[in-house]
């Protein structure tokens, strides 16, 4: 770590737009402009400190009004011209407010020109260091080397760094600090901490630190619970969830949204918002599209009509999170016309609106509708030359300014999946052909997986094999399946295309590699292994299921009773209830044993 210090300074040499190179007309590009205040030209500090509590009143007042970009450099402009930035309360606000409206290289800089900057300022550049988290540590120990001493509020952004560049040794380091400057066991301090480690997915450490708490916050408990949910532990998440104190928001978007994410079961979500909407919390957007998600992937067209019919009775603003959110739901529920109808009233959309209604066609609708729409989203350019120029030509300036317009919106790699899938549903081998085409020659996209498995089934659909395989094995050797997406699984499990038993093989393996505690990996390559008739391997698959101690899931079916998600498991006898459950399934089949008795009398 240490070795690394020194690189931090031709770090800001590396971004800094006041290079040693600069002339000064370019070190004041920033400062040429009218202040936001023009009163406030005779703002000054004296000798009398109520005069100066005044200005550094009236300094608050302006960097509330500070509302934009523009309105940053023009209070910056002012601060520097007037002398105000030689002071620390008017620099250390304009620091601060560089988080918001400049970019890192320009809050270094600002904080380069500091005079003396106190601990304030170090912590504000620390929290700026988000956007390239590596680099925090080196920053914080370069300041120590210049005798900084560090608080309470130092540690806490050093620690998320850490955990967003996923670099152990320097959250080892950075907790070391903590232990020596004696902040360790103060609460905010120890929550980042937690999440630190449960993002190393070093679950242990991190619930060691949280049962040696001698008090909680409700931070400390919604972070332990999203580190067991973050390494797949669900079940001591939703123990926890229990035992806390006080719940709020958060605490029911983790549990919704890992039950979701990482358990994959939509029903116990649902169930959960259920609880939730019982005892009065009022859910925001986040628990919103959790909500609607869990209804799209349990296919309940009633729970998401309720949630949508909820959201317009409490006058909730429709947002572009939330409308994609009911567009995917309705989709996924075959109602696509109900997606549309929602997409017509938006009123902004942006490429993942696009994609979730031409998805919505090309996958559970009419391809032809998706394609359309897809030719919808990309009509405010002339043609694809148009769209090569806009990319490649003049340094992308022009591109840019299409974009901030809003008068195009290119596809991604997620649009052509579904432009894809359209094509092989509508065995359209040609335009299938073209697309892919585009994919790297006009849009520059590098084909990934599901683009290639689209094409094979569009191939195979067609009943030319030999071009379907030639599609497969053309695909790169480096093309990485990844394991936080059901898009890979569904593609494998329900793909028509059986032409390479040796590739679902592969794939179903990297799967386990990737997620080795996940059932239903495992009893998918055991299903490719029967459809082959390759029994000793799926015997093989069987038996290493059993020797990692994995449990096979339980059957479980999903009833809706009076509004009510209700889930009854194989076999299970804990649930409350299942006593009268039990007694009333016994009647039922005395009495169709009855009935089949007499049938059978009646007709002998």
């Amino acid at each position: 770590m240490a070795a690394r210090i020194s690189s931090f300074p031709s770090f800001v040499r590396r971004f800094s737009p006041f290079s040693t190179t600069s002339t000064p007309d370019n070190k004041h590009k920033y400062y040429r402009a009218t202040t936001i205040c023009p009163a406030s030209t005779s703002l000054g500090y004296t000798h009398n400190k109520n005069h100066n509590h005044n200005i550094n009143l009236e300094i608050q007042n302006l960097s509330r009004r500070c509302q934009s970009r523009r309105q940053f450099f023009q209070l910056q402009a002012h601060f520097i011209s007037s002398g105000l930035f030689q002071h620390p309360f008017p620099a250390s606000y304009i620091l601060k407010l560089s988080l918001n409206f400049a970019h890192l290289d320009h809050t270094v800089l600002i904080f380069q020109h500091i005079h003396s900057p106190d601990t304030f300022c170090v912590n504000t550049v620390l929290k700026a260091f988000s956007s390239h988290p590596h680099l925090a540590p080196l920053f914080y120990f370069s300041m120590l080397a210049k005798g900084f001493h560090p608080n309470s509020f130092t540690f806490p952004p050093l620690f998320i760094s850490c955990a967003n560049s996923h670099s152990t040794d320097a959250g080892f380091i950075c907790h070391a600090q903590s232990i020596k400057y004696g902040f360790h066991s103060v609460v905010p301090v120890q929550n980042s901490l937690i999440h630190m480690y449960a993002s190393f997915d070093l679950i242990h450490s991190a619930s060691c630190l949280f049962d040696a708490m001698p008090e909680r916050d409700i931070i400390s408990w919604n972070s332990m619970i999203h580190g067991y949910i973050k390494v797949g532990v669900v079940t001591v998440a939703h123990l926890l969830f229990d035992k806390m104190p006080t719940k709020n928001v958060v605490s029911w978007n983790i549990m919704i949204s890992g039950y979701l994410k990482t358990a994959r079961n939509p029903g116990c979500g649902l169930k959960l918002f259920r609880e939730m909407t019982m005892i009065g919390f009022r859910g925001n957007d986040t628990t919103f599209v959790s909500v609607l998600t869990a209804c799209g992937r349990s296919a309940r067209l009633k729970e998401g009509r309720s949630v949508h019919g909820s959201l317009v009775k409490n006058f909730v603003k429709p947002t572009v999170i939330l409308d994609t959110a009911l567009i995917d739901m309705y989709s996924k529920c075959q109602k696509v016309e109900a997606a549309r109808r929602v997409f017509n009233k938006m009123l902004v959309r942006n490429l993942v609106s696009w994609n979730a209604i031409i998805l919505a066609y090309c996958i559970h609708g009419c391809p032809e509708d998706g394609l359309t729409m897809y030719h919808e989203m990309i009509g405010r350019v002339n043609s694809d030359d148009d769209v090569g120029e806009i990319i490649e030509g003049s340094g992308g300036k022009k591109f840019k300014s299409l974009v901030q317009a809003e008068k195009v919106v290119l596809p991604d790699e997620i649009t052509f999946v579904g432009v894809l899938c359209a094509c092989a549903r509508g065995g359209r081998l040609l335009d299938g052909k073209n697309y892919f085409n585009q994919m790297l020659s006009v849009y520059s996209i590098r084909p990934k997986f599901a683009h290639y498995w689209c094409m094979a089934n569009l191939y195979y659909g067609l009943g030319l094999i030999q071009e379907a395989e030639e599609v497969l094995r053309s695909m790169p050797e480096d093309e990485d399946i990844p394991s936080d997406s059901l898009v890979w699984i569904n593609l494998l499990g329900s793909c028509r295309f059986h032409g390479d038993i040796e590739l679902g093989v592969q794939i179903a393996m990297r799967l386990i590699e990737l997620e080795p505690q996940n059932k239903s990996h495992y009893t998918l390559l055991s299903n490719i292994y029967a459809v082959a008739g390759r029994w000793e391997e799926a015997a093989k698959v069987k038996k290493m299921f059993e020797e990692k101690g994995l449990r096979k899931i339980g059957g479980c079916s999903l009833v809706d009773l009076s509004d009510m998600v209700h889930d009854f498991l194989v076999g299970d006898e804990l649930r409350p209830g299942m006593d009268e459950v039990y007694t009333m399934l016994a009647q039922l089949v005395r009495k169709l044993r009855l009935s089949t008795n007499r049938f059978t009398i009646s007709h002998s």
